[in-house]
């Protein structure tokens, strides 16, 4: 058993103030943390300004997992509110709407698969994967002379 290896990325520790906010929509931004192409799977943190929030949208794949660091956050189609230290898991396929409390919130997202994003009459609007974050991560540090940190694992 000892010849058996598994392949293994090197560790890393990356501050966190290295990774600009990455601006996705109007008061929300993402703190790209990691990438898995291979898998599809990226981790990033979600800052939303008070009232700010998500617009209607479908998880394909995998699950999201999610724990909030600050404010509080909820579904507009869910009875829960998420606040500091509250861990949220998500089925694969769920639709929701995402708002922010006064405070508005950050909160770390592992996320698995496609995001599809509805427009106002129920039809798909746009869809993000790991590798249209990536993009978007990309695009912006090169815009505003920023270090683009390997987040590729």
């Amino acid at each position: 058993m000892d010849s058996f290896k598994i392949p293994m990325h090197p560790e890393r520790a990356i501050a966190d103030e290295r990774i600009p906010w990455v601006p996705l929509a109007d008061g929300v931004a993402f703190k790209p943390f990691r990438f898995d192409f291979s898998s599809g799977v990226w981790v990033n943190a979600l800052k939303v300004e008070p009232g700010a929030g998500l617009g209607r949208h479908r998880h394909n794949g995998g699950p999201v997992l999610a724990y909030c660091l600050h404010g509080s956050w909820w579904y507009l189609e869910r009875d829960w509110k998420a606040l500091p230290g509250t861990f949220v898991y998500e089925p694969p396929g769920d639709i929701h709407t995402l708002a922010s409390g006064p405070d508005g919130m950050t909160t770390l997202f592992v996320t698995d698969g496609v995001l599809q994003f509805f427009d106002g009459s129920g039809g798909i609007d746009h869809e993000d994967n790991v590798f249209t974050r990536y993009e978007m991560y990309m695009r912006y540090c090169t815009e505003n002379g920023i270090e683009v940190i390997d987040l590729l694992y």
